[in-house]
């Protein structure tokens, strides 16, 4: 792990193309640093150059352009690029390798999270609730949807969750659909919550004479709940919104 403090900076010069068993030279580099636990390197590829063969490579020369320079600098250890440098004078035989001595002023490294511990699974019997609206309904000027989970907030209920449909139709027969059409206005809306009984009871007692057309649904379940880290109390007390449901 790079530390902060004397370190040395390694830049390898070589070619693009330069082969390497079955790919390229500079990927054969980049994969020996990764394994050799470097703590990081970066290639960059130039936009023009020449070396010793004296011929001038630049991204305007078609012909070219696939010989162009590229550079590897990683900074590590002095240690740590002592011992991988012969191998990496092994694999470069067609470029330059240079060390230089260098000072870190910071190093940003990357510290693992320490390992969490197993989650707490929470079981027990609640109650869920739907309740079947449509997307025009209103109350007191504002979307009656939004005014029925503004009120579920108030009695403490554990969470809400408001589906919009696509197509439904309802007691009246008439189809709705989604789309550019005039009644797609009035696309049916569903909210479904999951908690326990008493509280469902007190929901329904807030939200019933807030509606005048639409429908409400209870049924039994289990809620299956999972936590990480320190536990908020059994499923009975809020088992949660309706994702929690098996």
């Amino acid at each position: 792990m790079l530390q902060k403090g004397r370190a040395s900076k390694v830049t390898i010069f070589l070619n693009e193309d330069t082969p390497r068993h079955l790919g390229t030279l500079c990927d054969a580099v980049m994969t020996f640093l990764l394994h050799k636990g470097v703590a990081g390197a970066t290639a960059t590829r130039a936009m023009a150059g020449f070396g010793s063969h004296r011929a001038l490579h630049s991204t305007g020369m078609e012909a070219r352009a696939e010989h162009l320079p590229v550079r590897i600098e990683f900074i590590e250890e002095a240690g740590k690029v002592g011992e991988i440098l012969p191998a990496l004078e092994a694999m470069v035989t067609d470029g330059i390798i240079e060390v230089q001595e260098t000072t870190v002023v910071k190093a940003a490294n990357y510290e693992r999270p320490e390992p969490q511990a197993p989650p707490v699974v929470h079981r027990g019997a609640a109650r869920m609730m739907r309740v079947y609206l449509g997307e025009s309904d209103r109350w007191q000027g504002m979307p009656l949807y939004e005014a029925i989970v503004q009120r579920l907030r108030m009695v403490d209920v554990a969470g809400t969750t408001v589906y919009r449909g696509v197509l439904g139709y309802g007691a009246k027969g008439h189809t709705h659909k989604s789309g550019r059409l005039p009644f797609s206005h009035d696309l049916p809306v569903m909210i479904s919550v999951v908690d326990t009984a008493e509280r469902i009871e007190r929901a329904i007692a807030e939200i019933e004479g807030m509606m005048q057309d639409g429908l409400i649904v209870l049924s039994d379940v289990e809620a299956i709940r999972v936590t990480h880290g320190a536990a908020e109390g059994p499923a009975e007390a809020h088992p949660g919104s309706g994702d929690a449901i098996r």
